[in-house]
Order: C-alpha cells, then sequence, then structure tokens
C-alpha cells in the first residue's frame, strides 16, 4: 500500500469552538496512527472562524503529546508570515520533545491578505520575493550548512524533515533546486499537478537530504459505507469552499442533502474544477479513485484531506479508506 498521511484544517464547526476543534483533532490523529497513517500534518491559516490552526507549532505539540509514533508537521508553515530563525526554534523544540517524528513543510503563499499581514508587521509582497532565501537561512539554521554564525537553540542539529509545499511550478522548481521532497496541493488547486512533478522529476538535483525526487499528492477523501453517504458528508466541506470563494468563510456547516444541486452552474463548475483530485465514496468507490490518482502521478505518497460536520465521521473514513487500500 502507498503510504498514507493526513492533513488536518483543526475545523471548527458550528455551534462550537476552538477548545473542541483541538480536542477533534487529537482524537483524529490518534485514530490515524492506530489505522497506520504515516503523517499528520496540520495547515497554517488565520483570521478564519471555521479554522483553529493558526499557531502551528502549538498544535503540533498537543497532537504530538496525542499520540506516540506518527510523524507530526505542518502542512505548511508559511514562511513569508515568518522569521526562519524563529521557526528553526519552534521545530528545534517539537524535535526535542518529539525526535525524529517531525516534518515541516514550507509555503510561500502568506495565506493571509494584507489586514493579517499588519497584524503580522509584514511585507509580504517583499518577503515573498525573499522565500527562497529564507528557506536556505531556514536549512542552515537546522543543520549548519552552511555554517551562518548563529545558532537556533532549540533548533541546530534538529532532525526535522523539511518538505516544499506548491501548487504552481514555483515551488516544483525550487524543492527540485534544494534537493527537497515535493508536496502538490492538488487537493484545492488541482491544475498544474502534472506539470509541476514534471518539473519537480526533471530539474532535481540530489542533496545531503535526499538523493532522488519524491512526491507526496494532496487529495480530498471522503469514505463511507455508501457511495450516497459520503456525498451527503462531503456537502459540509463543498459549503465551506463555496464560502470561501464567496468571501463568506465561516464556520464548518452540517451536511445538507442535495446541496450539489442547490448551486448555480458557475458555482457547481468550480466545485468540481476544484474536486478533480478526490475521492468521495464506498470504500471500493475511494480504492478506485486513488488508484487512478497514483497511476497518473507516481506518486510516492498520499497526503489525504477532508473535513466532516461529525468528527466520527471523519475518524471513520480514516479507517475505512486505510482498509480499502491494503
Amino acid at each position: 500500500m502507498i503510504p498514507l498521511s493526513v492533513l488536518d484544517l483543526v475545523p471548527v464547526r458550528e455551534g462550537s469552538g476552538p477548545a473542541e476543534a483541538l480536542a477533534e483533532t487529537a482524537l483524529l490523529a490518534r485514530t490515524a496512527e492506530a489505522a497506520g497513517y504515516k503523517r499528520f500534518w496540520v495547515a497554517e491559516h488565520h483570521a478564519m472562524d471555521g479554522v483553529s490552526g493558526g499557531a502551528t507549532s502549538v498544535v503540533l505539540a498537543h497532537v504530538g503529546n496525542a499520540t506516540s509514533t506518527i510523524r507530526i508537521g505542518a502542512g505548511g508553515i508559511m514562511l513569508p508570515n515568518h522569521n526562519p530563525f524563529v521557526i528553526a526554534e519552534q521545530f528545534g523544540t517539537l524535535d526535542a520533545l518529539f525526535p525524529g517524528r517531525v516534518d515541516l513543510g514550507l509555503g510561500r503563499a502568506p495565506g493571509a491578505d494584507m489586514r493579517i499581514a499588519q497584524a503580522l508587521r509584514r511585507d509580504l509582497a517583499r518577503v515573498s520575493e525573499l522565500f527562497p532565501q529564507d528557506v536556505v537561512e531556514l536549512r542552515a539554521l537546522l543543520t549548519g550548512e552552511p555554517d551562518l554564525g548563529i545558532r537556533a537553540t532549540p533548533g541546530f542539529g534538529a532532525q526535522v524533515e523539511m518538505w516544499m509545499l506548491g501548487s504552481s511550478l514555483f515551488g516544483a522548481q525550487l524543492a527540485a533546486a534544494l534537493g527537497l521532497p515535493y508536496a502538490f496541493a492538488s487537493h484545492f488547486a488541482p491544475d498544474l499537478l502534472n506539470q509541476a512533478l514534471e518539473v519537480y522529476r526533471r530539474q532535481f538535483r540530489p542533496s545531503p537530504a535526499l538523493e532522488r525526487p519524491h512526491v507526496m499528492v494532496a487529495m480530498n477523501v471522503i469514505a463511507a459505507d455508501s457511495d450516497e453517504e459520503a456525498t451527503l458528508l462531503c456537502s459540509s466541506m463543498d459549503q465551506s469552499f463555496v464560502a470561501l470563494r464567496s468571501g463568506n468563510p465561516g464556520k464548518l456547516q452540517p451536511p445538507v442533502p442535495g446541496y450539489r444541486q442547490t448551486l448555480p452552474p458557475s458555482a457547481l463548475a468550480m466545485l468540481e474544477h476544484m474536486r478533480q483530485v478526490s475521492a468521495i465514496g464506498a470504500p471500493q468507490t475511494v480504492a478506485a479513485a486513488v488508484a487512478r490518482v497514483v497511476e497518473r502521478t507516481g506518486a510516492d505518497e498520499l497526503m489525504l484531506s477532508g473535513a466532516t460536520f461529525d468528527p466520527g465521521a471523519r475518524r471513520r473514513s480514516l479507517e475505512l479508506t486505510a482498509k480499502a487500500l491494503v
């Protein structure tokens, strides 16, 4: 079976708050660990009522304490929002707490608008241009190569596995140049998936961390006992994405029967386009869809995203998916 991992946004459901979301994330991580998943990643988003993963390194400490063997990581840290030295300290601390289990996925998109940039005291246009330099600096702070004349403590010598994240050719090219593993965000931006993977593999340069290209593909996966049940569960996630693209993001909503049939053609087309790399259905439906993605991409690993209003349904989805892909 291809290695499977989990991406969690720490979703806040209608009628609940961050405390409940964080508790459910810990339960989800334990379920993933018991089912044999390789990694459990949390994504950085800011000022969204429906997402509680903004303080990503803190959330990862919570997840690490709730588990014992699964790798934990950021999918990702949006480096333009941060100082590389501080991230080295944070992930060096996580490595000290959970040795040999920590991943650091890095993204260039800020995951924030200009109001958040102002709150973060960041000039996003400028720091985004410096992203490649900041990635190299962060890696040097962890590895000592090259020697920067200053050491992050904790941080220096930490066995943190760095990843480059992306949804465009830029991330693919940078990952290839630096010899880093590459994760493509096709769960919400599928258009350049094939092209980005081709560029990454063709341009890859071996590094001390990685001898050959290594690709992870993210996809939306919700498994249930029947196709109909999975489609209903998926309607909560569909509502969230439509709300986000409409400029009205909010908390995760209860499922709505026949939700897609209520959408105007433009919204339905947008949703179906974005959900191209997905597996929604009964276990056999999910297994077939996953097999098609693996055949198309030659992925070395898969990162499974998705959210359900009932947290128990997401946990069961992970269990059903793992069993279906054995």
